[in-house]
């Protein structure tokens, strides 16, 4: 409940704009007892910012790719990651605020940096098949193309209202959000399928 209640206020407020008292009220408990649990702020956002992260986790955990065939297991990966980011806006606004603080508060958690181990090792699993069955290329850095993946969506749900105004297009429309699930999907498995590189590996 504390944490529901503080991650509704962060992403509401942003980390300076929100305010203990509030949280507390939220959960029907006194400032004294949400202290208690949580010894301060810094505390409390470092729990919260664990707990979105779990969540992306879980929600890419609960997507098998050993399951699918690899060109399928790569867009069924990105669908699932961008369908969390179009389900909890608050993730984008709650990681914005971290990064506008240089990830202060995750540099303090002792869970984040082996959250997403399995996911990369599924992953990496996924590409090694399709590299073996010569579909996919040599030459794939799976933590980059992660983090491709991820930057492809979250840039623009994070974006759209500006690059709508800056390319006079309504991204915010019926279909804007399928129509770049398509898009980066297409891009991210032109690079991954298998043709020669720059350094003319295969």
């Amino acid at each position: 409940m504390i944490i529901e209640a503080a991650r509704e206020e962060f992403a509401e407020n942003g980390y300076d704009g929100a305010r203990t008292d509030r949280i507390a009220t939220r959960t029907g408990m006194s400032k004294g007892v949400l202290y208690h649990y949580f010894s301060s702020k810094d505390d409390l956002f470092v729990a919260v910012l664990e707990d979105i992260y779990q969540e992306l986790r879980s929600q890419n955990e609960a997507l098998v790719l050993a399951e699918f065939e690899p060109e399928a297991g790569i867009r069924e990966l990105i669908a699932h990651t961008y369908q969390y980011f179009v389900d909890h806006p608050e993730f984008i606004v709650l990681v914005n605020s971290e990064n506008l603080m240089k990830a202060q508060h995750l540099e303090r958690s002792e869970s984040i940096r082996s959250m997403f181990t399995p996911l990369s090792r599924r992953l990496s699993e996924l590409i090694s098949r399709g590299q073996e069955q010569g579909i996919f290329r040599s030459n794939v850095d799976v933590v980059e193309l992660y983090v491709s993946i991820v930057g492809l969506g979250y840039f623009f749900l994070a974006n759209r209202w500006t690059l709508g105004v800056v390319f006079n297009r309504d991204l915010l429309g019926k279909g804007a959000e399928e129509v770049r699930l398509q898009h980066m999907t297409e891009m991210v498995l032109d690079y991954l399928r298998n043709v020669k590189s720059l350094d003319g590996k295969e």
